[in-house]
């Protein structure tokens, strides 16, 4: 089976968009004393260069699951589709704590271990590579199921300490660890980033069906989805930890009613994000042939766009830095700012966030198609896993 071209054009789309909210959470003058959903504080342009980026997790974790179940019918071998996604799947949980931790905050003590989209993606390949004999329909069911109740578990009544909530509770929500004087972050619990990777993996079949075939029931599951996420957010009872409030005015009421939760990603997020990236899909091989070109150079190469733009953007932080008139001793490493100083306002203004974005975006295209091309010309080992 052919690669498809959709599924990098619209990956490619949503690793352009992530740059954004990278470049925001290092080098805005608010980033680290503001969260830019918090209705009190932000700005409607601020909020927006924030939802627009929820897109990008959702749909790298779907879009893995999809590939495994392209990859698992080119090899039509379980059996190696299996020990290589545990390996993969180790390495990318291996790589999410070493290269990529550095990478975000550019500790050499490694005082913060963050637990992102990577290592999640990492821990549902390996309980992916377990389940492949189960059929897709069925995988596609549990995902679902996932997505759609996961939100009922901190109604479990756990005893507060209980060894039972200690286990499972990582799994579901975000937490904190404390040890030896660092810290291992939970960002990403895996369990609800697992129903959207093996909804990904039935959808996977549908990639199996001819081009207008599959944008007709693309386009039917993106608008119910859409449809789904206002009828269910507009009752304000299930769906979201934050329900949604009348505000100041009718923008940010508007605001409240699209301020859904991440960390875990909700049923609502969950509606919203994969609603919006089954109509991308859809009318992906559509689009005009400058934006499938360019997309398409960065959707190739993920994983390696995915590490090279955080030390870009994080160097361009240290200039920042530097041009603001700040020396290395006011540096703060270990307390996860980005080496942002502490206590002292730095960062910059919106704007200049959004021309930034756009300046590592352009320079990482040839290193890009650079390392598509090469990795479409050699077959060594290793390039299976970058």
């Amino acid at each position: 089976m052919k690669r498809q071209p959709s599924i990098d054009i619209v990956r490619g789309i949503v690793m352009i968009i992530m740059a954004l909210d990278h470049v925001r959470d290092l080098m805005h003058v608010d980033s680290i004393t503001q969260s830019p959903t918090d209705l009190t504080t932000t700005s409607p342009l601020l909020f927006f260069t924030r939802f627009i980026t929820h897109l990008c997790a959702p749909t790298f974790v779907f879009l893995a699951g999809t590939s495994v179940y392209l990859s698992l019918q080119n090899k039509n071998n379980v059996s190696e589709t299996r020990k290589f996604l545990l390996k993969r799947g180790i390495w990318l949980v291996v790589l999410e704590f070493t290269i990529v931790n550095f990478g975000l905050f550019f500790d050499i003590g490694f005082h913060s271990l963050l637990f992102e989209v990577i290592a999640a993606i990492g821990f549902g390949f390996i309980i992916l590579s377990a389940l492949l004999k189960i059929r897709s329909q069925t995988l596609g069911i549990i995902g679902l199921l996932i997505l759609f109740f996961h939100n009922l578990t901190p109604l479990i009544p756990f005893a507060e300490n209980s060894i039972l909530k200690t286990v499972l509770a990582p799994l579901f929500s975000p937490i904190v660890f404390p040890f030896s004087g660092r810290a291992f972050i939970m960002g990403y619990p895996p369990i609800p980033w697992l129903g959207i990777m093996l909804v990904g993996f039935a959808t996977g079949k549908f990639f199996e069906w001819t081009e207008e075939k599959r944008k007709q029931l693309f386009t039917k599951i993106g608008l119910t989805a859409l449809v789904l996420f206002i009828i269910i957010r507009f009752v304000n009872i299930y769906g979201d930890p934050a329900l949604w409030a009348t505000q100041k005015n009718v923008v940010f009421t508007f605001l409240s009613f699209i301020n859904v939760t991440k960390y875990p990603p909700s049923l609502l997020f969950c509606l919203a994000t994969l609603g919006i990236m089954f109509l991308l899909l859809a009318f992906a091989e559509q689009f005009t042939n400058r934006i499938k070109k360019v997309s398409l150079v960065y959707g190739k190469v993920p994983l390696f766009y995915f590490v090279v733009h955080f030390y870009v953007i994080h160097f361009l932080t240290l200039l920042m830095l530097f041009a603001q008139g700040f020396n290395f001793s006011q540096f703060e490493f270990a307390t996860g700012i980005f080496g942002r100083p502490k206590g002292i306002e730095s960062g910059l203004s919106l704007w200049l966030i959004y021309l930034i974005w756009i300046f590592v975006v352009v320079l990482l295209y040839k290193p890009c198609r650079w390392f598509g091309k090469y990795k479409s010309e050699h077959t060594y080992w290793w390039l299976q896993y970058i």
